[in-house]
């Protein structure tokens, strides 16, 4: 008797969700929950972090070999405009090889995201990766201006220091974005770039880890003390961004940390070393696409664009705030 209210109830359950399915305007004509695919909402977030990957493959291809994605892969760009400053940096063999890896996956990330968003994949945006883009984070960062000015095409310590500024931003938004995603095809797509994602991050990292203590010539900081102060930036920035979209203070959260911590933010409370940043039960942090845009634009708003995207991002969830190209 227990079995067949058992089936009873699954049958009734079944029901009621294929209703509903079949009743959202989500829903697909040949896949009523659209559980296989994407949703609207799963590819305007997608969407949104083809942003990321065009700023991430651009600096790693410049990087590793003086040219960007108009080379490598110029069928991806769309016909969107060619980044500006980009240039070979002066890497050792090592970290060239590094980059030059980290470069080709995220062409990879592009050409799938692409794939899959089909008519809604939009052209790269114009990027800002200019040298003096990176000095005026880096003053921003030591709220001073450095002397002389930062360039992260200088040498392989300053180059891996602004690569530790990128793919960590896109890895918090696919893990913000992550629970929000409804379709199976979403949901496997993001998983696959997030682990990646994370590999990119780690390596960054580890490099700079292993060189803590080194000094960044001819700064009186270390590397340790630098990666600190990126991300110090990066929490007061996205916590502008809130702030600015609510119009009332809000609480202060720690969602980027550098390479040393206080203690009580290291694992389990038991180390200083912060290889990875994560939360109290080492979990990576999340980010909304409203604070990463307010981190991309330097500017603590998502509706001001700026820095490394000087006429803003694109796609729906972007240009709700600030339409593309545009002054307001």
């Amino acid at each position: 008797m227990a079995k067949a209210e058992g089936a009873t109830t699954l049958s009734i359950a079944l029901i009621l969700l294929l209703a509903l399915c079949t009743s959202t305007a989500l829903a697909a004509e040949d896949d009523p929950c659209n559980i296989t695919g994407f949703t609207e909402m799963d590819r305007d977030l997608v969407a949104f972090a083809l942003n990321l990957e065009y700023l991430e493959a651009d600096f790693f291809l410049f990087g590793a070999y003086g040219y960007g994605l108009d080379v490598q892969a110029p069928y991806l760009t769309g016909g969107g405009p060619s980044p500006i400053g980009g240039r070979k940096a002066l890497l050792d063999p090592l970290t060239n090889d590094l980059v030059a890896q980290m470069g080709l996956q995220e062409v990879g990330h592009i050409r799938v995201i692409r794939e899959n968003l089909g008519l809604d994949a939009f052209p790269r945006p114009l990027l800002n990766i200019d040298k003096t883009t990176w000095a005026r984070i880096m003053d921003s960062a030591f709220q001073m201006p450095l002397n002389p000015p930062f360039d992260p095409y200088a040498n392989s310590i300053n180059y891996m220091l602004a690569s530790y500024a990128i793919p960590y931003v896109g890895l918090t938004g696919y893990v913000g974005a992550n629970p929000l995603l409804m379709g199976s095809g979403a949901k496997r797509l993001v998983a696959g770039l997030l682990g990646v994602e994370s590999g990119q991050d780690a390596l960054i990292r580890t490099w700079l880890y292993e060189r803590r203590d080194q000094m960044v010539e001819p700064y009186a900081f270390t590397v340790a003390a630098a990666t600190v102060a990126i991300s110090n930036l990066r929490n007061n920035l996205d916590h502008s961004g809130l702030v600015a979209l609510a119009g009332v203070p809000v609480p202060y959260m720690i969602d980027d940390e550098g390479l040393v911590v206080p203690i009580e933010l290291g694992a389990e409370q038991q180390t200083v070393g912060n290889v990875l940043s994560a939360d109290v039960n080492s979990l990576s942090y999340a980010r909304t696409p409203e604070q990463i845009l307010a981190i991309v634009y330097s500017s603590g708003d998502p509706r001001v664009p700026g820095g490394f995207y000087p006429l803003g991002a694109h796609g729906r969830i972007a240009e709700r705030y600030h339409k593309y190209g545009t002054g307001a």
